[in-house]
């Protein structure tokens, strides 16, 4: 079960490793998709459309016809205040927000960029989506973010944030995706255009100054007074991505110690480290893709790092080194609910079903309900509005949680705010993250976890996506006995998109992967590596001959 570790992971990337970013911008301009082909077509996953020019699943095509589709659904609900445009620094990310402006001003739409074409991180987006509609009822604004998020340098990726100012959920996505496939079959037919120069200039197109609103602001979600006043020394590595100017500006605003380790921008991604795989990936939960900044983390009290649209973060300590996703997720959850006083008193937990159990054992503890989803931050945004929710996290390193006074602060994945909270968590604790989970592992255990990928055709795929507890013909997981089988989420009772497998000490989730023929089993034991060895090799085999083709 293990996963092949390339021998190049952790190593700086070789030049055979780069793309030829001319080439690859050349094919998005000039390659056609070809609709008969299943992964031209447009495709929202849980965070958009994502997609290379060079296989001809992100190109012009896919851009333009996603954008008239957005502009079509706006006039439809009656979206008409200003939408908020963003991008990361991929290569294909530019030409694709050149290609939606060419759209958005052909449809009328008051579009805001940034002031100085300014990269602009997902949740700075999320911010002003928010604080753009507070107290309105008409003229809301929505938004889109150009980024594949944490995805290697050839990809692209669109996102449509509605005013809600998360991700879209399905009911709108699954509308623009067919609507976009239709246009790309009529060859365009349909879509308004102008040129981009003209764009540029139309009295609809707007300059937003991103960076200093959200910076500004920072201060009503993260207690800035009280890291300045620890003076804790903080690195940050961002990693080439969106915020990369945004550090600097937070630490003369706050008047912080944080060294920006490397502000380079080049969309080839020549300064990173390679991923478990060999290939460049901008991952800040990965410690091969993180090895620029494990090697100096002696230098800091707390270090930290941003994908490269800034929505997930990675923390360094000194004594843990890069704290898995889960274990920091424990930690902020913990610290919190015990250090926002002005929080409402039934706030939940906000979790997705391949989460740390962790997390229920320690909502638990602090008398906090728990809201478990199925994978995708659309399924927090109406509790983090109406605060319903305090925090909510996914295992993959995203988060995002209330504003000081238990207001609503961002909708989406905020990797800014979940890094500085490091910092705050140690100004306050006199201690960093990973000794305070290593408090909570000797209190609650501290529980094994892995995830791995098994071979499935589209078929297979489908099975396992509409499996129900009944298909499953085991009653027994790792040598004990199985307390609950999950095809729906507790939290909100909307369908997984596969299984989870619950024992007392340990349990399995499988899903298919939207973007491959895989599938993904997340599995976790708190009875140590041995039995989480059990769990992987029986959950396969489980899902395996429930999903195998009948005799």
């Amino acid at each position: 079960m293990a996963t092949h570790i390339s021998p190049l992971a952790g190593k700086p990337a070789p030049a055979s490793s780069l793309i030829d970013v001319g080439a690859l911008l050349a094919a998005y301009h000039a390659d056609i998709p070809d609709l008969g082909v299943a992964s031209q077509r447009v495709a929202f996953g849980t965070s958009g459309h994502r997609g290379s020019a060079f296989e001809r699943s992100f190109n012009e095509w896919h851009v333009l016809a996603i954008t008239q589709a957005i502009c079509d659904y706006r006039r439809a609900q009656g979206i008409d205040g200003p939408l908020f445009m963003g991008i990361d620094t991929h290569a294909l990310s530019a030409p694709a927000c050149a290609s939606a402006l060419e759209v958005l001003a052909a449809n009328g739409v008051e579009v805001m960029l940034a002031v100085n074409d300014e990269f602009t991180p997902t949740p700075a987006i999320s911010h002003a989506i928010l604080v753009y509609n507070r107290g309105r009822t008409a003229g809301l604004a929505d938004g889109i973010v150009v980024t594949p998020s944490h995805n290697p340098p050839r990809d692209g990726g669109f996102k449509y944030n509605p005013p809600n100012g998360g991700p879209a959920g399905q009911d709108i996505t699954g509308g623009v995706e067919a609507a976009a496939n239709r246009f790309i079959e009529q060859r365009l037919a349909g879509v308004k255009r102008m040129p981009y120069e003209k764009a540029l200039q139309a009295p609809t197109t707007h300059r937003h100054d991103f960076l200093r609103a959200y910076v500004d602001d920072l201060g009503s979600a993260i207690d800035m007074g009280a890291i300045r006043d620890a003076k804790v020394r903080m690195g940050v590595d961002p990693l080439g991505g969106a915020g990369v100017h945004y550090w600097a500006a937070i630490a003369d605003r706050y008047g912080l110690d944080l060294t920006v380790v490397s502000d380079a921008v080049d969309p080839t991604f020549r300064f990173m480290t390679l991923d478990w795989d060999g290939q460049i990936r901008m991952d800040p939960s990965s410690p091969y893709a993180m090895q620029r900044l494990l090697d100096i983390k002696d230098r800091f009290d707390i270090g930290f790092a941003c994908d490269t649209d800034h929505d997930r973060h990675g923390i360094v300590t000194a004594g843990t080194g890069l704290l898995p996703p889960n274990h920091y997720l424990s930690v902020c959850i913990d610290y919190l609910f015990q250090h926002r006083p002005q929080w409402p008193a039934q706030a939940a937990v906000g979790k997705t079903v391949v989460s740390t159990a962790l997390i229920d054992r320690l909502a638990a503890r602090l008398g906090r309900k728990l809201y478990e989803v199925p994978v995708g931050f659309k399924w927090f945004t109406e509790g983090l509005q109406d605060g319903s929710l305090g925090f909510t996290g996914e295992e993959s390193a995203g988060a995002t949680f209330l504003r000081r006074d238990g207001s609503v602060w961002t909708t989406d994945k905020d990797g800014i705010t979940a890094a500085l909270l490091s910092a705050e968590i140690t100004a306050r604790m006199g201690r960093d993250p990973g000794a305070l989970y290593a408090d909570l592992g000797r209190e609650f255990g501290s529980p094994a976890a892995s995830r791995v990928d098994a071979p499935a055709t589209v078929q297979q795929k489908k099975q396992l996506a509409a499996l129900t507890p009944q298909q499953v013909g085991s009653s027994a997981l790792a040598g004990e006995k199985i307390e609950r089988i999950l095809s729906r989420a507790p939290g909100n009772d909307a369908a997984i998109g596969g299984i989870k497998v619950i024992a007392p000490k340990g349990w399995f989730a499988a899903r298919p992967s939207g973007t491959e023929d895989i599938y993904k089993i997340y599995a976790e034991s708190f009875d140590g590596p041995e039995h989480l060895q059990r769990i992987l090799q029986e959950a396969q085999a489980m899902v395996d001959a429930a999903i195998a083709p009948a005799a």
